[in-house]
């Protein structure tokens, strides 16, 4: 029997074709709740100020190129949302002095417009974010040389080449998007051989850097979070690190400050990874088989799954 249509978008696979016993579970977990989730490979950790949250998140920066050399070099893979890290990764090298010509970085995503990736005169460009708001504010002579930044481009293979260059991925960061997607590993569409039933984990997890179209979830958030509201703003194809360069990374680390995702997706993920439930209509619950995985909340964006009239 094929699992009930989306309530969001019936031509794709999203999170509202789940068992809706596990739908409930997930909107009854209290943050503390959350926190017991973690096990070994799986951990959960809670911020009580964002100013602790940010600086967490930019001092995994600080980690990861201060276990770089010349001789082995040590990079991170970097989310755009959220971006307010960025800024504050530029402050503390400054400060420090401290030398990361050795690092490497890799940017998650990209719009593809047109045939080819956004340009960095394009406003929603992410290179741009990346550069603007951390790179260009670090010290000409403490900054990571361009060539070892690492965009995805239309043309994916150099990307995915530098992913086998000998450069390790300490930590990859991410977000997490309203339709539970880390990057822009949205969901499938329901189409083809995938009518009846989502891909299965082993099958999405086969997925590498690639041209995506987008959940129309994913492009209703970013003219929110982005553009004002303006749908119309939003390209509704991208760019995305895929799962193949995900399983590359040392450890993925995800950020939710609730300004991304709603109370109720934040604990969905987390509890499928925990239990052990991955499922291509989650993309994010496919981290249930990484090794190395830690989320990572601001308690006070956590809110709550409570039926509440406004």
């Amino acid at each position: 029997m094929p699992r009930k249509l989306s309530a969001l978008a019936p031509d794709w696979w999203d999170y509202t074709t789940l068992d809706s016993e596990l739908i409930a579970a997930a909107a009854r977990l209290t943050p503390r709740d959350l926190e017991r989730l973690s096990r070994p490979g799986f951990k959960v950790v809670l911020y009580d100020t964002l100013e602790d949250f940010y600086l967490a998140e930019a001092l995994e920066y600080i980690s990861a190129w201060r276990q770089s050399t010349a001789d082995n070099p040590v990079g991170i893979c970097g989310p755009i949302g959220p971006t307010e890290q960025l800024p504050l990764v530029a402050r503390i090298v400054n400060a420090l002095g401290l030398d990361v010509r050795s690092g490497h970085f890799w940017g998650m995503d990209e719009w593809f417009i047109e045939g080819k990736e956004a340009p960095v005169t394009h406003p929603l460009s992410f290179e741009k974010a990346d550069r603007e708001l951390c790179f260009q504010r670090i010290d000409r002579k403490l900054r990571l040389p361009d060539a070892h930044l690492h965009f995805p481009k239309a043309d994916t293979a150099p990307y995915r080449q530098s992913w086998d260059a000998g450069v390790r991925c300490a930590v990859m960061q991410g977000g997490q998007g309203d339709v539970k997607h880390w990057a822009f590993n949205d969901p499938p569409q329901r189409t083809g051989k995938y009518q009846d039933a989502p891909p299965p984990p082993a099958e999405y997890r086969k997925l590498a850097t690639r041209v995506v179209k987008l959940h129309p979830l994913t492009v209703a958030q970013n003219a929110r979070t982005s553009g004002g509201g303006n749908i119309s703003l939003v390209p509704t194809m991208a760019i995305s690190v895929g799962p193949v360069e995900t399983w590359k990374a040392d450890k993925v680390s995800i950020w939710q400050a609730g300004t991304h995702d709603n109370p109720f997706g934040q604990r969905l993920t987390a509890y499928m990874i925990a239990k052990g439930l991955p499922d291509s209509a989650v993309p994010m619950s496919l981290l249930a088989d990484h090794p190395n995985v830690q989320f990572n909340y601001y308690r006070g964006g956590l809110g709550s799954c409570g039926v509440e009239m406004h």
